[in-house]
């Protein structure tokens, strides 16, 4: 099988060509796109190839830019931004906001909770079963709870 992603069909750009390395396939990923409702464009289908990998992990959208740069792939850090938050929207990864407006994405979709060390820009995950909340507010009038996310923020003794 080539490394080659075909060719953008909306910008005609030539195909790229992603390192022999790739733990997951160009065909696998954008077929994973598809089901999730998504064009696998692609920038989507090599940024998929990078973070969707069955790994666990934690990143933020210049990380991610950093990574695939390192590639040899070139991307702007707006399209590895917009394309996080397409695959959030799509339930194939997880905003955690750890402050203000300041988010990493988790490729681990399960519920669960996080550490979060600002030191080191860094989350760690906790099993949802080892947080206990045993009372939650009632939501506002009109209102359901849908999810509880805990934030630990933590930093070295």
């Amino acid at each position: 099988m080539s490394n080659a992603v075909p060719p953008d069909q909306t910008t005609n750009a030539p195909p790229v060509t992603l390192p022999a390395t790739m733990p997951a396939t160009m065909a696998a990923m954008a077929s994973k796109l598809r089901d999730a409702g998504l064009r696998p464009t692609r920038q989507r289908v090599a940024i998929a190839c990078l973070l969707l990998d069955g790994r666990h992990r934690h990143i933020t959208a210049e990380n991610l830019t950093a990574e695939i740069n390192a590639t040899g792939l070139h991307v702007a850090g707006g399209t590895v931004y917009n394309t996080l938050n397409q695959f959030t929207d799509a339930g194939l990864l997880r905003r955690v906001t750890v402050h203000n407006e300041y988010s990493l994405f988790d490729t681990n979709t399960e519920h669960h909770h996080h550490f979060y060390e600002a030191a080191h820009d860094r989350l760690i995950d906790i099993p949802a079963d080892q947080v206990l909340l045993s009372r939650l507010p009632q939501a506002p009038a009109d209102h359901d709870i849908t999810g509880v996310d805990v934030v630990i923020h933590i930093h070295k003794k």
